[in-house]
């Protein structure tokens, strides 16, 4: 008879101690979604920085080459309306970019949020690449076509050699700026951590979020 209560005893220990391992197993689930949600939002108040800056320099741009656009040399014409056009393609991807995190929705599935994530790792990969792009137009806006063959030799000389160096170092990042080299030093340093940094949290928390519910479907 003691024997039959020790066991029901026991079983109704384990039952409680596996109700309660479930309902820790839950909450460090919506903890960690919870935490997702977070990082990404966190992302929004510098975003939505960059969007109004951005807006604002390329007005400053535009206004500038309209009024300039009849008295200007060839140089800075071609030079601000490019760096205009690329900051214009920059702001409409971070705009997308807070759409995405806006329609975060934690209580959606799973496969959804990763889809947003991969959204906001591609787009942040291309933004920058793209504004890459404009370096070698800021070593010539200042010129004007009525100085070429003219002036001091070596002025022309230290201007084609830092030209031909940032344009280099354009196609180079271009190139480059790729998911494979996240872990390298000027990877790193050029996407800081404000802005890298919690996207790739996100997704690390997402793998373990899917990890758990492999592990106990």
């Amino acid at each position: 008879m003691e024997d039959i209560e020790l066991q029901q005893i026991w079983k109704s220990y384990d039952q409680r101690l596996q109700e309660q391992l479930v309902f820790s197993r839950k909450n460090a689930f919506e903890i960690t979604k919870m935490k997702v949600k977070s990082e990404l939002t966190g992302m929004r108040p510098i975003k939505i920085f960059t969007v109004l800056l951005g807006i604002l320099w390329v007005l400053f741009l535009d206004v500038i080459f309209i009024n300039l656009f009849s008295a200007a040399n060839l140089f800075f014409l071609v030079s601000a309306g490019f760096i205009s056009l690329v900051n214009k393609v920059a702001v409409g991807i971070y705009l997308y970019q807070l759409i995405l995190i806006s329609s975060v929705n934690i209580n959606s599935p799973i496969i959804g949020t990763q889809k947003k994530i991969a959204g906001l790792v591609t787009s942040t990969l291309w933004v920058t690449r793209i504004l890459m792009l404009q370096l070698p137009f800021w070593t010539i806006f200042f010129l004007s076509s009525s100085e070429i063959g003219t002036g001091n030799l070596l002025f022309w000389v230290i201007q084609v050699l830092v030209t031909i160096a940032f344009a280099g170092l354009a196609i180079w990042l271009y190139i480059n700026i790729r998911y494979e080299n996240r872990d390298k030093r000027w990877f790193k340093f050029l996407f800081g951590s404000y802005e890298w940094g919690p996207i790739m949290k996100a997704r690390e928390m997402l793998i373990q979020i899917e990890e758990y519910k492999e592990t106990n479907s």
